[in-house]
């Protein structure tokens, strides 16, 4: 079964295939998830800006790390790596710009926190509210080791202060892309991920982004369908040894 090679040939675009659509604007999906009030919600501080390395410096400096010293990270630093992912960073009359580009700015890209160690947070399940810069907790408990089994068996997930799973919410995209929607929501993930590695650099930290997990774990864990939104990524942050 070759579903990726026809995947790729399928969504191509070609001067013949490429057709205007009429895109339907009353029935455009919501940019933003949102949970019940009811919820424990928990305030994140503002991102500090503060002065760091040269960019260049911190580019060189990447590294993924497979081994975390298992300590509690701080709250301000914890803040800003969340929002150097994809947070606001610009908010205008018509938007509210992020920190990573997103294919027709439909940001298809949702983030949710498995914290182990962070002070302020409970150990638990939590969902990142973009437009807020606050975490919703869905759900208490110590589910790094969970998180880690799902993925293979990767420790540095259990072990790592906290780690961020990422999901696609694909009818953001496909409203407008289709079948090549799939081929965007990978790049924004991306884009994302590399912000984050980059911030937890700045902040003395390491990451690691990962692939390899078995889905539907995944998506049990951060209470998904695994269809109208699915897990795509991880990144496992944290003091490295």
């Amino acid at each position: 079964m070759n579903y990726g090679d026809d995947y790729q040939r399928l969504s191509k675009y070609t001067r013949e295939n490429l057709k205007g659509r009429n895109l339907d604007w009353v029935n455009k999906p919501a940019l933003y998830k949102k949970y019940s009030p009811e919820l424990e919600k928990f305030e994140l501080k503002k991102p500090s800006f503060k002065d760091s390395i040269n960019l260049y410096d911190i580019i060189k400096r990447r590294r993924s790390v497979r081994s975390f010293m298992g300590e509690k990270l701080e709250s301000q630093v914890f803040s800003d790596i969340i929002w150097s992912g994809h947070g606001i960073t610009l908010t205008t009359e018509q938007h509210q710009f992020r920190a990573a580009p997103s294919a027709g700015a439909l940001y298809p890209i949702e983030s949710y926190c498995v914290i182990n160690q962070v002070e302020g947070f409970k150990p638990g399940v939590y969902h990142y509210q973009v437009p807020y810069h606050n975490l919703v907790l869905i759900k208490e408990g110590n589910y790094g080791i969970e998180l880690a089994r799902a993925a293979l068996g990767q420790r540095m997930i259990a072990e790592a202060a906290f780690n961020i799973v990422w999901s696609a919410m694909v009818e953001r995209s496909k409203w407008k892309y289709d079948q090549r929607a799939y081929r965007y929501i990978y790049l924004d993930a991306g884009h994302i991920a590399q912000n984050v590695a980059l911030a937890a650099v700045s902040s003395g930290l390491g990451s690691c982004q990962i692939g390899a997990f078995f889905d539907e774990e995944v998506n049990r864990i951060i209470e998904v369908d695994g269809e109208q939104e699915f897990a795509l990524y991880i990144s496992a942050i944290g003091k490295p040894k």
